[in-house]
């Protein structure tokens, strides 16, 4: 049994029920608001879950009632890759592996924790940055990562997915990102040529849209 704490904007959690969406995993939702009663992601009871405060957490439960939990969404994603090898996300040779993990790193460590919500939330509340302010920081460190990316998938002539005809840990990582880049006025992905390619065409995937955020049940 498996349960993925998560809330429906949460970037590093869209990754990985793209993943369960992708493998056609059955999982159970309990939704942690990053908002309201000043973050559920800070109350005791999910710091017992996830002693960093952060999301997605997923609690595994076998039939002998033994659980565990696991953190960090990458972590989450290389599990289930292992644990569920159904709809693989890695490709067969070790270079190729090496290249996916290497997109996929881009996003989750270079550019998604710039901009996640602790950060914003700090630049605005411990540093009175503007509202202003904190849009420019989020479209500069979005758009050096996305010029990156779109030179990499540029030599990989990418058309369908960041790497050759078959979903990966690179897309399941990338969408997430441009997905939550669409949300702000200033920040426009769509001039990024290959990675809009990337983007719509998984969108327009079963699993990418029952993941999406407006399909979850706390988007409510």
């Amino acid at each position: 049994m498996l349960t993925l704490y998560s809330y429906f904007r949460s970037s590093a959690a869209f990754r990985v029920r793209i993943a369960l969406a992708l493998k056609g995993l059955d999982y159970d939702t309990v939704a942690v608001h990053l908002l309201k009663n000043g973050g559920e992601q800070h109350h005791s009871d999910f710091l017992s879950i996830n002693p960093y405060g952060l999301l997605p957490a997923l609690r595994i439960e076998d039939d002998s009632e033994d659980v565990r939990v696991l953190t960090q969404s990458l972590a989450i994603l290389e599990y289930l890759e292992e644990e569920y090898p159904q709809a693989p996300l890695l490709p067969d040779t070790a270079y190729e592996r090496a290249q996916v993990r290497g997109l996929a790193l881009a996003v989750a460590c270079d550019i998604h924790p710039l901009n996640n919500l602790r950060v914003t939330q700090y630049l605005k509340s411990e540093l009175n940055i503007s509202d202003n302010a904190k849009q420019a920081w989020y479209k500069q460190w979005i758009e050096r990562g996305f010029a990156a990316i779109e030179y990499e998938l540029s030599t990989q002539d990418a058309k369908r997915f960041c790497f050759g005809e078959q979903v990966s840990l690179a897309d399941v990582c990338l969408i997430p990102q441009v997905y939550n880049a669409r949300r702000f006025n200033n920040c426009h992905p769509e001039r990024f040529r290959h990675i809009t390619s990337v983007y719509e065409h998984c969108m327009s995937m079963p699993a990418f849209q029952h993941a999406a955020p407006e399909s979850q049940p706390d988007a409510a």
